[in-house]
């Protein structure tokens, strides 16, 4: 879909690109595009030619390590920009992670070079983004300073809160990827998701978690 500049969902999400003239949202190529949970919805061989918004849903950031493992670096909420497309984009630099959708979503995608003009230009554009980035970089920290404090029981349990919810207790999600999310292995998220089984929390089985009692969740997760 070719969303138009004027367009109400795109200007409530992000007011910002009203200051974007109609000719140079024409030039940008703008298109919206749906995907499912667990979908790959950027990349490094998207970043090398687009921007991207997201508007509705949640994404993770992940990165590879050179081992292979996959680690969970931020989570993108709608509204937000991905701080490493910014700080890869105006270094000139290949995109170094992966986006993954944690729910449906909604994606709006400009030409990047577009994008890197706004960002230079437009002082409500820039003032926005890079007040986001500074938001997501703070809570790149927080999540490592969780991750390296809490003990993996609350962790956990926060977690499984943020996927789920109780219009939709279901979520489609593995063992290994709780674990990468958390910054832990498998083996020991399996053995704690066995243990809030035991205690009637949730069911589990073969990439989902059923959370029932989310009150105990919650407490679990203070």
């Amino acid at each position: 879909m070719k969303p138009e500049l004027n367009d109400k969902q795109i200007t409530d999400i992000f007011p910002y690109l009203k200051v974007v003239p109609p000719e140079e949202w024409i030039q940008a190529n703008p298109y919206t595009k749906h995907f499912e949970a667990k979908s790959r919805i950027f990349q490094r061989e998207d970043a090398a030619i687009y921007g991207m918004f997201l508007m509705s849903g949640s994404a993770r950031i992940t990165i590879i390590h050179e081992d292979g493992n996959e680690s969970v670096l931020n989570i993108l909420s709608a509204g937000e920009v991905c701080s490493l497309l910014v700080l890869s984009g105006l270094s000139g630099q290949d995109y170094p992670g992966t986006l993954i959708a944690e729910s449906k979503v909604e994606v709006l995608y400009v030409l990047k070079n577009s994008f890197l003009r706004w960002l230079q230009v437009y002082e409500p554009i820039r003032s926005a983004i890079f007040g986001g980035l500074l938001d997501g970089t703070l809570r790149m920290a927080n999540m490592l300073q969780e991750r390296q404090t809490l003990p993996l029981e609350q962790r956990l349990a926060k977690t499984l809160l943020r996927i789920s919810s109780d219009e939709h207790p279901l979520v489609r999600t593995t063992h290994q990827e709780l674990a990468d999310d958390i910054g832990s292995v498998r083996e020991v998220v399996s053995r704690t998701l066995g243990q809030f089984q035991k205690r009637g929390w949730l069911e589990t089985g073969r990439g989902w978690v059923k959370i029932i009692n989310r009150a105990c969740l919650s407490e679990a997760a203070l």
